[in-house]
């Protein structure tokens, strides 16, 4: 009968003694859209390759937007009615 309720205070004592999980500190001042920000860019095909490429934060948030909408794009063109490819003359196609 006493076993639940030491349970249930050991349960209770973790509970509390638990810290807080830390706030993030509030930005002092929102970001501005006409500042310049460069980012390194990798080149396609190479693990190494860099290159350097700036832009303001409002060109660099309509790139993030278009690369949002061009994969949501690929993503809904996959789920088409027919995915066959006819690999042979006389396989059946869709």
């Amino acid at each position: 009968m006493a076993a639940p309720w030491r349970i249930l205070a050991i349960v209770a004592m973790i509970g509390i003694g638990a810290p807080a999980l830390p706030e993030p500190p509030p930005s002092a001042k929102p970001a501005d859209p006409k500042e310049i920000v460069c980012e390194k860019v990798g080149d396609s095909g190479s693990r190494v390759v860099t290159r350097r490429v700036c832009g303001t934060r409002a060109q660099w948030a309509e790139l993030r937007r278009r690369e949002r909408l061009l994969a949501n794009q690929a993503q809904r063109s996959t789920n088409s009615a027919c995915q066959a490819v006819a690999m042979y003359p006389m396989s059946p196609g869709c």
